[in-house]
């Protein structure tokens, strides 16, 4: 038994039980009664059923990213727990890694803490959009605790998703890299996330618009290693490129030791975009121009929203898009 049950068998929505266990005004005393009388029969003592509901709890929230060690992820980490903090709530901390069955273990085992609330970091929860029952535990979970994916989306009940628009955002750079006369663009990713399809299909829609082809020996995958990257690009010597949008930072940062290992001159012969704008743009050199997917704001929209259902507000948005920006340095000539 669990808020959907009793939701159902009173015949209302999750957010009605919720105002209604939160002594909310804004429930008719017919509607509180019936979600009363069904709590009480269900033998539901307050404080367990406030572990869906954010009542009498623990005031702890778990957060899952797949690796903690990468730049993006200890970043958003950061962010959260400074506003969790804030609010006077702790944090569990799980690192799930990628693979489908540890994701699915840690989410369990982050549930059994007795938390309020489940934040996922990463676009690797919300799979590829190919494969639902990828994230069929995350709609279980999301029947336990609210659920909030950072740089993430998939639909359901009690979901509730902030991310760039990362569509948009490769859209846009791929566009000024054409503006710029560049024909031959390479899209440098290391996965085939949410994150990194949605920016795919942005570089390919900006492609098509241009008039120009999408070239299968343009897309390029490697793991996101910078000497890797370097000596991968080194060792394909008749792929001809002349810019490169990579999906992140550390993967632009390896085009770039790839254009000084060449001597090739960057902007001149080649324009390199890297994506994130995190500190790794920054200590390169010449420095490297990146789409800001305004991680902070994120982050800070999704507690304060987080707040928000705990409260048992009813209009909390559950699609939460944030434009990018392209922040221009001196790997492009824009």
């Amino acid at each position: 038994m669990n808020i959907y049950d009793i939701a159902r068998l009173s015949g209302v929505s999750i957010a009605t039980v919720s105002r209604v266990v939160n002594g909310s005004p804004n429930v008719s005393e017919k509607t509180k009664e019936k979600v009363l009388a069904v709590i009480k029969k269900s033998e539901y003592t307050p404080n367990v059923f406030a572990r869906g509901l954010g009542l009498n709890s623990m005031k702890m929230i778990g957060i899952l990213c797949p690796d903690i060690s990468d730049l993006y992820m200890a970043q958003a980490v950061s962010y959260l727990e400074k506003r969790l903090h804030a609010y006077g709530y702790d944090c569990i901390l799980g690192c799930s890694g990628h693979e489908q069955k540890s994701k699915e273990h840690h989410t369990k085992l982050l549930l059994s803490k007795r938390i309020d609330t489940l934040i996922m970091v990463g676009s690797t929860y919300a799979g590829i959009g190919k494969e639902p029952r990828e994230t069929e535990y995350i709609q279980a979970a999301a029947k336990q605790v609210p659920v909030f994916m950072v740089n993430g989306y998939i639909q359901g009940e009690n979901i509730f998703c902030f991310y760039g628009d990362d569509f948009q955002g490769a859209y846009d750079v791929t566009t000024a890299l054409i503006r710029r006369g560049k024909k031959r663009i390479l899209f440098l990713s290391d996965s085939h996330t949410y994150s990194a399809e949605q920016k795919l299909k942005g570089y390919e829609a900006a492609l098509s618009d241009a008039g120009y082809p999408i070239l299968g020996d343009l897309k390029f995958y490697t793991k996101n290693d910078i000497h890797y990257i370097q000596d991968i690009l080194l060792a394909h010597r008749t792929l001809e490129f002349d810019s490169v949008l990579a999906c992140n930072d550390s993967l632009g940062v390896g085009a770039l030791k790839y254009a000084k290992a060449r001597g090739i001159k960057v902007p001149e012969e080649l324009s390199v975009t890297g994506y994130n704008n995190s500190g790794m743009a920054v200590c390169s050199e010449p420095e490297l121009t990146s789409v800001d997917n305004h991680l902070e704001q994120i982050c800070y929209d999704t507690i304060e929203n987080m707040v928000k259902v705990l409260q048992g507000e009813n209009d909390v948005e559950q699609n939460n898009k944030i434009p990018c920006q392209i922040v221009k340095r001196c790997s492009t000539d824009f």
